[in-house]
């Protein structure tokens, strides 16, 4: 990619929404050179965005299909995805022999409650301690997937008698679901509950939840704010969830109310059917593979609570609409490719 770029080693190059990582020699940071280690791959992971050495910004510029510039543009591109995509494989590798180190005699029961994690040790115990034990007659086993992080939430989890399984770097709610997902259909696990370790969820609907489910009229069901109550007072995140409702009901042929909801239930056979790549705002992909491949899906009423301390990790209003934007696009055109 020499030629085109000015001459510092790293160069970073922003393409509508995506930040491009590429070294002057062709190869994407460190971890594609001769001899690089575990701990390089990983570093090379977590320093993604902070190599921001000779950026260049492209902004709508009309090159023909044989530009050099844009050749060596879509090459970068290709030579990132390949290795985010590498660095995630490692990630949840680890995460899986963490998992398995933690809990060699895991017995998961019939239903699985599935959290991701990251920074949350200040809510996750009440979240813990309020996941009923049996519904509908069916024993209930706990995950947490900690993305991350420096805090006590492996602690805490250990304390609640709960599963856990630890990644070693932050790699999104999306990466960290999949490998509960992963967890769960190992397992044996006939049901899948996800909810949020903040607080905001309530673990008691989780009867509610379910109950479309095991009554053989639904495969998926999702908690829906707008039909239950949204005690929160984001009036721009609410008009977003209408907005986007909209947009994923026209794509995927649904009529739900309340797409962006992380309190979803499933049975595994859905979650092994779907295919799921998003690091992040995974609900979107999820409701819109499960729609392409005929799954049922319905929604239940639930509560929608504030936070019970701290900050959203999803990014404020207008990054977090651009992001589910981008989720929403992506995984419409994937699935009209399959």
């Amino acid at each position: 990619m020499t030629g085109w770029f000015p001459p510092p080693r790293f160069y970073s190059t922003w393409v509508g929404l995506f930040l491009v990582e590429t070294c002057a020699d062709g190869t994407s940071n460190c971890h594609e050179r001769e001899n690089a280690t575990h701990g390089d791959y990983l570093r090379a992971g977590i320093h993604l965005d902070k190599q921001q050495i000779g950026c260049a910004l492209i902004v709508g510029q009309n090159v023909s299909s044989a530009s050099p510039w844009r050749l060596g543009v879509l090459r970068a591109l290709r030579t990132e995805r390949l290795r985010r995509a590498a660095l995630r494989t490692l990630v949840m590798d680890l995460g899986m022999n963490d998992f398995r180190e933690r809990h060699p005699d895991s017995q998961l029961s019939p239903v699985l409650v599935l959290i991701a994690s990251y920074q949350e040790a200040e809510n996750i115990g009440a979240v813990l301690d309020a996941v009923p034990r049996t519904v509908h007659g069916l024993d209930v086993s706990t995950l947490v997937i900690v993305d991350g992080g420096d805090d006590d939430t492996p602690k805490i989890v250990n304390t609640a008698n709960a599963y856990c399984a630890v990644l070693p770097v932050n790699m999104g709610q999306g990466v960290a679901l999949r490998l509960g997902y992963e967890i769960a259909i190992a397992g044996g696990c006939q049901y899948v509950v996800t909810l949020d370790a903040d607080g905001q969820n309530d673990p008691g609907e989780m009867a509610d939840l379910l109950k479309p489910i095991i009554d053989d009229k639904a495969d998926f069901v999702i908690g829906s704010r707008r039909l239950g109550t949204d005690e929160t007072s984001d009036r721009l995140r609410k008009s977003g969830v209408v907005v986007f409702a909209e947009i994923i009901n026209r794509l995927g042929r649904q009529d739900l109310t309340d797409t962006s909801n992380g309190f979803r239930a499933f049975r595994s056979a859905v979650i092994a059917d779907l295919t799921l790549e998003q690091d992040q705002y995974q609900t979107a992909e999820v409701i819109l593979a499960a729609a392409a491949r005929g799954w049922r899906i319905a929604e239940c009423p639930t509560v929608w609570r504030p936070r019970s301390s701290g900050e959203s990790k999803k990014g404020h209003n207008l990054w977090f609409g651009l992001q589910y934007a981008r989720v929403i696009a992506s995984t419409w055109l994937r699935e009209r490719r399959r």
